[in-house]
């Protein structure tokens, strides 16, 4: 399989939503989500991933807020309060959600990047 942003951010225009699911396997939900002037997002139930595609801002999670832009990679524990805050207009990311409703278990093996 394969998609692109252009098609992604078509479908998701065509849901008139602010994140539509792209693509689904096991456990695993592949979609896009371009923010409209404020992030309204709630702790989500599996650990997430997030893909700059485009823009740029400040993301909050579980306190801390931090920097980001087009290829950034961001991770969310299952249950985290997280948004994106300040960011431009044209900010569109692709969200992994994965593993098991609470989250994985961390054992910090391959863990060498801050978070």
């Amino acid at each position: 399989m394969q998609l692109s942003i252009v098609e992604g951010l078509e479908k998701l225009k065509q849901s008139g939503k602010e994140f539509t699911t792209l693509f689904t396997h096991g456990t695993l939900e592949f979609g896009v989500y371009k923010p409209h002037l404020i992030d309204k997002q709630e702790p989500h139930e599996k650990d997430e991933i997030y893909i700059v595609v485009s823009g740029k801002g400040k993301f909050y999670n579980n306190g801390d807020i931090i920097d980001f832009e087009q290829g950034d990679f961001l991770f969310v524990p299952a249950g985290i309060e997280h948004r994106f805050v300040e960011f431009s207009k044209d900010c569109s990311v692709w969200v992994i959600f994965y593993g098991v409703k609470g989250g994985e278990v961390n054992d910090n093996r391959n863990s060498s990047f801050k978070h």
